[in-house]
């Protein structure tokens, strides 16, 4: 089965199930401001599992694409990655877990849909805890479809539960499924989740509870299902393939790998792994340009330029020294041609950023794996404590100032610094004759805290240190942040009229405390054009201008001239948010915009609207900072 035809078929399962179908959004988050991207299809719904109505009704199906940062250092093996897609079947408030179990099941073992072997199969259920009860609901719902009990995980908050993302919200536990990828023969009896010969190929969530500020876990009114399934897994499962690479979304890359590089794929460990992780890498960068993101150092252009310079130094460690990555690129965008036409769309752009921030990285990686071979005879050949000592303790061994040192001086990433450590650990431990050993998670932790405090040091903290802008989660759904919300579509349409009819929104972030818009502006602001701008801002806010929702065909919204972001990714109805006057009128409103929301019922609750910021993001893109006064 291709690729192409598993996607389909699992959109027209649900489709006979009364699920819309819906396009997968963009991989920047429109209304979660908890995460740099989307890394799961629920980022998209937010507003909808917590209450507001969809346009598709309570009951969805999509292929999501997805951008997952947190397994990073997996990368490499058979079945982790960065970009994936995940097919998901969504229950607002509609059915519950029969249904959501029993159609997972049906969809996987069904002859007529992807038929798998039921005896290569095995889930988990939440076994409970002193928060919630033991998901007994689940477990009698496998046992009723036929799953021996010995398949049947109970697993702990850390294997089956999801959310909630912050201290408080919806969560609840989830039933994972399981495939075993070795040998037919050796099927084990009991499911053990610490064999990886079991790999996990779909998850029903079931979002049933809201943790409240006390820690209690009470009842949500609206009980949701958020299903999904990893596309590239399931191909390799439904193809025989133990390794997602050989599959035709990796293998045309991996092949092209070979060629500039000259070595073969499987010939040692290091080779393969090497391969997996540009080919991955590049894959991910390629649908991250597409979308318009530039490479920096904070924040989202931060993870795309680490994931350049990791593919362009695996790259380097395979031999191939020559600007490469846009020829894999190439390759990437055939593989998808069918599916996602944005990435032959902006095919110029991709390979214009990409050339010049390998050219610019390959500099840097020369200079800095040169020092770092400095270094390697201040290690040790035993973990012993010169790795584990903090900074200045002792003569010989590395610390996080060294670390320091060749991030300021010759722009070297920390962790790369961290990953050439390790490489070097090993060979050096090897040298002295004690075997392989591992560099100590307790000395990578140490190397990172030492570097952090040196940068603190130096006044020059970095903003993606917070591992929190990583994890995934619900926003913030309170009042203000629909205050936000709103203010942004007002902020739109004055950029408008004072700069330039055809601004377009470039991406944003709101909180509870403040705005950040991104627009397509190639010019700094100047205070008189900053002035109007909050003056015709605040001007629609003083008129106290209803701000009204309906619901239309896409079609329909374009004929209204309503504005939109990343029009690609919108289904057959949307919703539109006039403000000013409702779409009936043949007057002209003061914004309409085709959004999810969460919004305010009219402007005169937004308060006061001041810019406090106006800079440069990357070339011919603007941002505005800005809070609404009480």
């Amino acid at each position: 089965m291709t690729a192409n035809e598993l996607r389909q078929k699992y959109l027209d399962f649900f489709r006979e199930k009364r699920h819309t179908i819906i396009p997968s959004a963009s991989l920047i988050p429109e209304n979660d401001p908890t995460v740099l991207f989307t890394t799961a299809g629920m980022h998209p719904l937010v507003p909808y599992l917590l209450g507001e109505k969809h346009p598709g009704g309570r009951r969805l199906a999509d292929a999501q694409k997805c951008i997952r940062t947190s397994d990073i250092d997996k990368v490499g093996d058979a079945a982790h990655h960065t970009f994936f897609e995940m097919l998901g079947n969504w229950s607002l408030g509609d059915y519950f877990k029969k249904e959501a179990i029993e159609w997972s099941w049906e969809f996987l073992t069904s002859p007529e849909w992807l038929g798998l072997d039921k005896n290569r199969l095995a889930v988990s259920v939440f076994a409970g805890d002193s928060d919630a009860p033991f998901d007994k609901e689940a477990f009698d719902i496998w046992r009723g479809i036929g799953m021996p009990e010995k398949r049947i995980a109970k697993l702990p908050k850390k294997n089956n539960w999801w959310g909630p993302a912050g201290e408080t919200g919806p969560c609840g536990p989830d039933s994972e499924i399981f495939y075993w990828v070795g040998d037919t023969a050796q099927v084990p009896e009991s499911f053990n989740d610490d064999n990886d010969l079991w790999v996990e190929i779909w998850n029903d969530v079931f979002m049933q509870f809201n943790k409240s500020i006390d820690g209690k876990y009470e009842k949500l009114s609206q009980q949701n299902v958020d299903t999904g399934m990893g596309l590239e897994r399931v191909l390799a499962v439904i193809n025989g393939l133990n390794d997602n690479y050989k599959t035709e979304l990796f293998w045309p890359m991996i092949q092209k790998i070979e060629e500039l590089s000259g070595k073969q794929y499987g010939g040692t460990e290091e080779i393969t792994r090497a391969m997996r992780i540009i080919a991955d890498h590049i894959k991910a960068i390629t649908f991250l340009l597409s979308e318009g993101l530039e490479s920096s150092n904070t924040e989202r252009g931060y993870v795309l330029r680490r994931l350049i310079r990791r593919a362009v130094r695996y790259g380097k460690q395979l031999g191939i020294n020559e600007i490469f990555t846009f020829k894999v690129v190439s390759v990437a965008i055939e593989i998808y041609r069918d599916v996602y036409p944005e990435l032959h769309n902006g095919r110029a752009f991709i390979d214009d950023q990409l050339m010049r921030e390998e050219e610019k990285f390959r500099k840097t990686l020369e200079t800095g794996l040169r020092e770092l071979s400095k270094m390697k005879p201040r290690l040790m050949p035993i973990p012993l404590s010169s790795l584990s000592v903090k900074s200045g303790s002792a003569p010989h061994g590395l610390n996080g100032d060294d670390l320091f040192n060749l991030y300021s001086t010759y722009g070297f990433p920390v962790e790369m610094s961290i990953e050439e450590i390790k490489i070097l650990y090993k060979e050096f431990n090897t040298e002295k004759g004690v075997g392989i050993a591992e560099l100590p998670e307790d000395n990578e932790k140490r190397f990172l805290d030492e570097f952090h405090k040196a940068l603190k040091k130096h006044q020059e903290i970095s903003r993606t240190a917070s591992a929190g802008m990583f994890k995934g989660g619900l926003a913030d759904n309170s009042e203000q942040t629909a205050k936000y919300h709103t203010a942004t579509h007002l902020l739109l349409t004055a950029l408008r009229q004072v700069l330039d009819e055809n601004i377009s929104q470039k991406g944003s972030n709101i909180t509870a405390e403040k705005l950040r818009f991104d627009f397509s502006h190639s010019e700094k602001m100047n205070e008189e054009q900053k002035k109007k701008i909050e003056e015709l801002v605040n001007g629609a806010i003083q008129k106290n201008l209803p701000v009204v929702c309906e619901e239309m065909s896409f079609d329909e919204a374009k004929e209204k001239n309503a504005t939109g972001v990343f029009e690609h990714k919108y289904g057959e109805l949307v919703k539109v948010y006039t403000i000013g006057i409702s779409s009936t009128s043949s007057e002209s409103p003061f914004s309409r915009e085709i959004c999810g929301g969460p919004h305010a019922s009219s402007t005169g609750v937004l308060g006061r609207f001041k810019i406090i910021k106006e800079e440069a993001v990357s070339a011919g893109v603007r941002r505005i900072k800005a809070v609404l006064e009480q």
